[in-house]
């Protein structure tokens, strides 16, 4: 789900995937790329997710991930059980008439 979120916002290489991700969880989450690359590899086999080889902007040749129309349609089912996972584990946390301590 991180990683189709990341791509939502524009075609990016996988470090600089890593990079998003860490910058945007204020440093809590690091995906490292032993699992990144393999997470990589099952998106594009699932066609949620588009790769081409392209140039960075250090002139080094990188594939660049791009989120295709069925990984948006699957970002939205991803955040939808998201929401409702969050949701469940919070009426958990906090039954309803239990007082704040």
């Amino acid at each position: 789900m991180l990683i189709l979120r990341t791509l939502q916002w524009g075609s990016q290489h996988g470090h600089g995937i890593s990079v998003a991700i860490r910058a945007s969880s204020l440093d809590v989450l690091q995906v490292e790329h032993g699992s990144l690359y393999p997470a990589l590899h099952r998106l594009r086999k699932q066609g949620w997710i588009e790769a081409e080889w392209k140039m960075t902007e250090n002139r080094q040749r990188a594939r660049y991930y791009r989120l295709t129309a069925a990984g948006k349609r699957q970002l939205a089912a991803e955040e939808s059980r998201w929401n409702d996972l969050v949701q469940a584990i919070a009426r958990v946390m906090n039954p309803a008439g239990e007082e704040e301590r």
